[in-house]
C-alpha cells in the first residue's frame, strides 16, 4: 500500500467506505475486487480504477492489495475509469445511432435536478435525430429544432454526455443532365433524393410531377 497513490480519490459516502471495511475484514481481509493502477515511476503507482475499493483498504489499514497494473496512456485512463463507474462516458453526437441519442437523453432527464426537466424525450430524440448534425461546430443549432433545449443550462447539459466532431460538408452532386424528359424517367424517391442532395426544400409532400418542376431549371 504504502507504494500506491489515491490518484483522484472517490465521491463515496463516509459511511460506505467504513461499513464496507467492516464486511471485507468480516470476509477475510482480501479485496477480491482489484484496485487497477498504472506505474508513475519505478515501484510507484497510482489508482486509477477502483478507487472505492482502494479507500476501503486505506480505512481498514490493509498492508498489501491485489492491483492490476495497466499502461500509462490517457486513453487506458479514461477508459478504465468509464468501465469501472467513474467517469461519464460521451457519445459522438455527430455520428451517434437514434437509440444512443435517446438513451442519453434519457439518462440526462431522468438525472436529480436534471436541467433538463420537462423537455419531451420522444420529440427531442426525433429532431436532434433528424437534424443534419454531422457539420455541427457545437450544439447551437438544437436551440432552433423547437425540442424543448434552449442556451443556457438545457444546453450546456448536453455536454456531460456527448461531444461533435464535425464532418466534411457532403459536396453537393447535380446531375449535368436534367432535362424534363430525362427527369420523368426517374422515381418518386430518386426526385426526392436529387432534391435533397441540391439543397432543395420543400420537396418532401410533392408529388412526382411537382417534383419535375421543381427540379427543372427555370
Amino acid at each position: 500500500m504504502n507504494e500506491i497513490s489515491p490518484g483522484q480519490g472517490t465521491n463515496a459516502p463516509e459511511f460506505c467506505i467504513k461499513a464496507a471495511g467492516r464486511v471485507l475484514m468480516e470476509s477475510g481481509g482480501r479485496n477480491w475486487v482489484p484496485v487497477i493502477v498504472k506505474e508513475i515511476e519505478q515501484d510507484q503507482y497510482e489508482v486509477i480504477g477502483n478507487s472505492f475499493v482502494y479507500a476501503i483498504a486505506q480505512e481498514v489499514g490493509l498492508e498489501r492489495v491485489w492491483c492490476i497494473v495497466t499502461d500509462s496512456s490517457e486513453k487506458t485512463f479514461d477508459l478504465t475509469r468509464i468501465l469501472t463507474g467513474e467517469l461519464i462516458p460521451k457519445l459522438n453526437l455527430s455520428t451517434a445511432s437514434r437509440d444512443e441519442i435517446q438513451a442519453a437523453l434519457q439518462y440526462l432527464i431522468e438525472k436529480p435536478n436534471s436541467e433538463l426537466k420537462g423537455v419531451k424525450l420522444a420529440i427531442a430524440t426525433n429532431r436532434i435525430d433528424e437534424a443534419s448534425r454531422q457539420s455541427w461546430k457545437n450544439f447551437e443549432p438544437i436551440t432552433r429544432l423547437n425540442c424543448g433545449i434552449t442556451k443556457g443550462k438545457k444546453l450546456d447539459a448536453l455536454k456531460e454526455v456527448f461531444y461533435l466532431t464535425p464532418q466534411s460538408e457532403p459536396e453537393v452532386v447535380t446531375s449535368k443532365v436534367t432535362p424534363e424528359t430525362n427527369l420523368n424517367t426517374l422515381t418518386v424517391t430518386e426526385l426526392k433524393d436529387m432534391a435533397k442532395k441540391q439543397g432543395i426544400s420543400g420537396y418532401k409532400n410533392k408529388k412526382k410531377q411537382e417534383l419535375v418542376a421543381l427540379l427543372t431549371p427555370a
